[in-house]
């Protein structure tokens, strides 16, 4: 499964690039640290504009990760540190074999 965090950030993140290096380096503390999780891309939208979000998180697990990740302290230091510099967020999760080619 690919769990995916769509996140724009407020007018309080003025280095978008030092942020986002911060996040890189808080999920990339996932990988190892829970059964299930096999990998952890952090992607930075590379158009600048008011109608885009700015990063997307995409971690790969198993299903059975999510409640795991869900209480791990990446995540809760996430949502309660990083909340504060968001405007938005969503998640969005999928299954690669739910995939069908158009």
């Amino acid at each position: 499964m690919k769990h995916n965090i769509l996140a724009k950030y407020n007018d309080s993140v003025t280095d978008k690039d030092k942020f986002a290096d911060e996040v890189e380096s808080l999920f990339g503390r996932l990988c190892g640290s829970i059964d299930g999780i096999h990998s952890v891309s952090v992607l930075r939208n590379c158009i600048d504009r008011p109608n885009r979000y700015d990063i997307m998180i995409v971690i790969d697990m198993d299903r059975t990760a999510l409640d795991a990740y869900d209480d791990s302290e990446v995540h809760h230091f996430w949502k309660n540190h990083y909340s504060g510099y968001l405007e938005k967020k969503a998640i969005f999760d999928y299954e690669d074999q739910n995939l069908e080619a158009l």
